[in-house]
């Protein structure tokens, strides 16, 4: 059917009906008695606030690319709506995205070295983009890059928090020699606004390659040669941002992470040891929130792409005392749901070191790794015990103590039955390739459930989730291997009477 077209003039006032829609759609949520827990509610808002950030292993910078400055950028923007004409009005220039230590008139911001400068810059990019707003401002949907290289020699990544020393390099960390931990390139495409015949549409981007001397704009089709791109459109007055994601593995870069998160506004986020800045102006809390959003997977990245459905973190001690910067003691958790099919659960009654001590069901009921008549071993991939922890139930799998700055626990599932009362896919191939679908996950009720360790005898902790996102991690790729997807409608949302 041929699409009516209208003048264009007709369309701002169906912006302004957009708006009052969304007022409604707000009032909705309160009639039902949820409310956002983020700064733009499903994506709607024609505002944009967006940054990215890259992280070597151990979630640091170490050294800036050459002539990239500090790799934090951000594109963020108003809309000014004039008649016909549509103007943003861009709150982060080239010469702010640009900044890094090296090129910085300040000393003793050159002083801080490239790791503290970026979570500096972070801060700065956060005070350009926020938004005022109840119960308090928000930034940005974050853009997270990270590369599993590791220098073991260098030992420039603590090892549970703790100086390290070097070691010999083994396959658990790819790394082809001196510079492996580099920072990639950040190319940006500030968002503009485009006709569409009578439409208006509004595109940007991210994109780079971590091989420096690749031409980034033909790395995608360049072989063996890393690569990463983000876009984002969306019609003016209608509709969701759609984020457009690719994530491309090389011989020299076979282990590559790309994800949206929205983390908190205020705070640690999951992973971090300072201060940051997101899109959550309410740090969603178990077991009170529930998180939406349509992913449609084109591209998988190959066996070894850990497509995370949802990906939630969090930092506590083990005593059960909240962090507070002590990379000695603090500890991040994190649990994902891989949605890979060919991901396998290495939880086995023959392989009980890869499974947590016990699964709770939804109705309450807790069965011990040991039951092998009623343990549900096919819904787990593995669970990593934090490394500082003094009491734990063997036979134990530590956590790679490397790739965070402090400890950190993972639990990673996989689609199973047990899972399907959250909302969650109950078998394989659901969500995957070729099977586009709009989620409505309980993750605070499911985060809640799940097995994470404390101290004996030490008050259960309060679960909050400073971040949640989606996204892949392509581990250790034999081949250059490719991922492809996209995310619009992303939403947290919790009840009015948990707030």
């Amino acid at each position: 059917m041929e699409r009516m077209k209208l003048p264009f003039g007709f369309n701002i006032a169906i912006v302004a009906c957009t708006f009052l829609l969304l007022g409604v759609y707000a009032l909705a949520l309160n009639d039902d008695g949820y409310i956002s827990a983020v700064g733009d509610p499903g994506m709607k808002r024609d505002g944009l606030r967006v940054a990215i950030e890259s992280w070597n292993q151990c979630n640091e910078v170490l050294e800036e690319a050459p002539n990239m400055g500090s790799p934090r950028m951000a594109d963020c923007f108003d809309v000014n709506y004039h008649g016909t004409k549509v103007k943003l009005d861009h709150k982060v220039h080239k010469k702010q995205n640009m900044l890094g230590v090296s090129n910085n008139p300040y000393a003793k911001l050159r002083a801080l070295g490239a790791d503290k400068f970026a979570a500096w810059k972070e801060l700065y990019l956060g005070s350009r983009c926020e938004v005022l707003d109840t119960p308090r401002p928000w930034q940005f949907w974050m853009i997270m890059l990270k590369s599993g290289n590791m220098d073991t020699l260098a030992a420039v990544c603590p090892k549970n928090g703790f100086k390290a020393e070097p070691f010999n390099q083994t396959t658990q960390f790819p790394c082809f020699g001196k510079g492996c931990m580099n920072m990639p390139s950040m190319y940006h495409n500030y968002t503009n606004v485009y006709d569409d015949e009578e439409r208006k549409i509004m595109k940007g981007g991210f994109y780079g390659s971590w091989d420096l001397n690749a031409d980034a704009t033909k790395a995608f089709d360049t072989n063996d040669t890393s690569y990463y791109s983000v876009t984002w459109e969306k019609e003016v007055g209608n509709g969701s941002w759609v984020f457009h994601n690719v994530l491309k593995t090389s011989s020299k870069y076979p282990w590559l992470m790309l994800y949206l998160r929205s983390d908190a506004t205020r705070g640690f986020s999951g992973g971090y040891h300072y201060e940051t800045r997101g899109m959550s102006k309410i740090v969603p809390k178990s077991p009170h929130f529930k998180v939406r959003f349509t992913l449609d997977i084109k591209k998988g990245g190959g066996p070894t792409s850990q497509f995370y459905l949802m990906d939630i973190g969090s930092c506590w001690k083990n005593n059960g005392e909240p962090c507070n910067g002590d990379v000695t003691t603090d500890v991040t958790r994190y649990s994902e749901m891989i949605i890979n099919p060919e991901a396998e659960a290495l939880c086995k009654p023959s392989r009980l070191i890869e499974c947590p001590p016990y699964h709770t069901f939804a109705n309450g009921t807790r069965v011990h790794r040991n039951d092998t008549a009623n343990f549900p071993y096919g819904a787990y991939h593995i669970y990593n015990a934090p490394g500082n922890a003094m009491y734990l139930e063997k036979p134990v799998r530590t956590t790679d103590p490397y790739s965070n700055p402090q400890p950190q626990e993972i639990l990673q599932i996989l689609p199973h039955p047990v899972w399907g009362e959250y909302g969650y896919p109950t078998k394989k191939g659901e969500g995957w390739v070729g099977d586009p679908r709009t989620w409505e996950l309980d993750v605070g009720r499911l985060s809640q459930s799940l097995y994470f360790y404390q101290d004996p005898g030490t008050k259960p902790v309060e679960r909050h989730w400073p971040s949640i996102d989606l996204g892949t991690e392509i581990y250790i790729s034999k081949v250059g291997q490719v991922a492809e997807w996209t995310v619009s409608n992303f939403d947290i949302i919790i009840p009015k009477e948990a707030y």
